[in-house]
């Protein structure tokens, strides 16, 4: 937070200038852009021209929750030319992602998003329309699908990578020589998320590569998340300039460009070589859509392309190829690795909780065997507790607190409007606290879903539980990512038992996050374990 309102306040003397400015032009402006029909929503009081500029290092998830109890579940920004509603009550997200699904399906994207994704060749940020769906439907039938050798090969890395975690744990327990020695939960998370996403994505090709792309994605995040004044006053965008970030949009790009081209260029000579598919992946998966595209290497100024590149079904440029891994990277490592450390710190401060999840998996899968995919999966009831904790901790941390749409269309939206092209901010951080949704809304009581388990899903259905969005621009990789959820847990509670080092105490453990695209834990968390299993690991 500190990094973007240092990059944020280098423009603020400026604007503050064009504010005072433009004030004795306030008469006119209000003339001017009288409305017809429903009113906007409300909201803080607008300057001329910048609007509510002069906030944006309130607009996080925990600062527009405040902005929330002061203007209701759906209020109105204008930063600079762009208008901003905030959703943030169940009644209001199920308006927005349900009943008005189809006009609020596109998303927007800054300048250095639309150059980072080669202009919206991706998934994530691809305007809903005909290209948008087939990619969907490639993600969710053979991607993340349990379905087939391949997917079946993704699955595989979680249960591989998820066991490697457990004999890396117990290898440092054994090293201390007996001691108690407190270990890196949230390094280690990010390690097991790390190690599953590019060995899905890349087998084991794609491996000797990852530290340099690992560098490469935290710079991404940066250059995603930072402030660009031009995004707002089009007009002031060679303000951007002067603060160096489109020479780092470039560099950024570039080394993603050599990176994936690379490896890429090693999958095709592969397939040459041989027919055999033992070692396919997902970015085999997307090569057998591939066709090189010589007139349009950028293969994405047509905004996202709304439509196919033919009229024979999906064709995957390399450049739809890159974003499209750029997206599997990003939504699968730091939020899932996030996810589950905040799991680990609400026990560790929760140790009633800790022990009935513990003795649910003693008393289920017993000591003297280590959990097995089939007590996930197999059996759905068989560890109620444990997806109780699951709920529970995506309540609370949503893996990406701030989702954003766009309106393909004038909108009316709980009587109020909401104008074309404007940015719509879901607020699920916000609508998992909701006091009128939930009791005790800050506290973390995983046993309030033993009763509503049946009622309240995650898949999209209960307005009040977003963690992965709704509607057509839900997470395509929901089930992929509460197994890993799921099953890197159950093995970590079952192996080990787990205490905070012995200068903390439960009370006390920081649990403040980090605003960004998700929002990690301010401070890693360590403990330590001690192992409990009776059986090899």
């Amino acid at each position: 937070m500190e990094q973007f309102l240092q990059e944020y306040s280098s423009s603020l003397v400026l604007l503050l200038w064009l504010a005072l400015a433009a004030t004795l032009s306030v008469p006119l402006l209000r003339l001017l852009l009288t409305r017809r029909g429903p009113p906007l929503p409300p909201g803080p009081w607008q300057w001329p021209v910048i609007g509510n500029m002069l906030m944006m290092g309130q607009l996080t998830h925990r600062g527009l929750a405040a902005l929330a109890g002061r203007y209701g579940g759906l209020f109105h920004l204008r930063l600079g030319r762009v208008h901003a509603v905030v959703v943030s009550s169940p009644a209001h997200a199920r308006e927005v992602l349900g009943v008005q699904d189809a006009a609020f399906s596109n998303r927007p994207a800054s300048a250095a998003v639309a150059f980072l994704t080669y202009g919206r060749a991706d998934m994530a940020f691809a305007h809903y329309g005909r290209f948008w769906r087939q990619v969907r439907k490639l993600s969710s039938a053979r991607l993340f699908s349990r379905r087939g050798s391949r997917a079946a090969r993704s699955w595989l890395a979680v249960r591989d990578e998820s066991a490697k975690l457990v004999r890396a744990i117990d290898a440092e327990i054994s090293g201390s020589g007996g001691g108690e020695a407190a270990v890196d939960i949230g390094e280690l998370l990010f390690v097991l998320t790390k190690n599953v996403v590019f060995r899905a994505a890349f087998g084991d090709r794609g491996r000797r590569q990852e530290d340099e792309l690992g560098e490469l994605l935290r710079e991404f995040s940066e250059l995603m998340g930072a402030f660009s004044v031009g995004d707002f006053i089009p007009w002031l965008r060679w303000v951007d300039g002067l603060r160096g970030v489109d020479e780092r949009l470039r560099k950024a790009r570039a080394g993603i460009d050599e990176l994936l081209d690379r490896i890429i260029d090693e999958h095709l000579e592969g397939k040459k070589k041989s027919k055999d598919d033992v070692d396919a992946d997902m970015l085999d998966d997307m090569l057998e859509f591939f066709e090189e595209d010589d007139d349009d290497p950028a293969a994405g100024k047509k905004d996202g392309g709304d439509e196919p590149h033919n009229d024979k079904g999906l064709r995957l440029t390399r450049n739809n190829i890159k974003a499209i891994t750029m997206d599997f990277m990003f939504g699968g490592m730091e939020t899932v690795a996030a996810a589950m450390e905040w799991a680990m710190a609400e026990l560790l401060r929760s140790p009633d909780n800790l022990r009935r999840v513990q003795q649910e998996l003693a008393e289920t899968i017993g000591l003297d065997r280590t959990v097995l995919d089939s007590d996930i999966n197999t059996v759905p009831d068989s560890l109620p507790f444990l997806r109780c904790i699951v709920k529970e901790t995506l309540r609370l941390h949503p893996p990406i607190p701030l989702l954003l749409h766009e309106t393909a269309t004038d909108c009316v939206v709980g009587g109020y409007a909401v104008p074309r092209r404007s940015r719509v901010i879901v607020n699920l951080w916000a609508i998992g606290r909701d006091r009128s949704a939930w009791v005790d809304p800050d506290t973390f009581r995983p046993a309030r879903f033993m009763a509503e388990a049946a009622e309240v899903d995650l898949k999209g259905g209960s307005f009040e539980l977003l963690p992965f969005g709704s509607g057509r621009r839900a997470c395509p990789a929901i089930v992929f990512g509460l197994y890993e959820m799921e099953l890197a847990l159950a093995r970590l509670l079952h192996a080990f038992e787990w205490a905070l080092p012995a200068s903390e105490v439960p009370e006390d453990l920081d649990m403040d996050d980090v605003f960004g695209l998700s929002a990690p834990r301010a401070v890693r968390l360590r403990a330590v374990p001690k192992l409990r299993l009776t059986c090899p690991l």
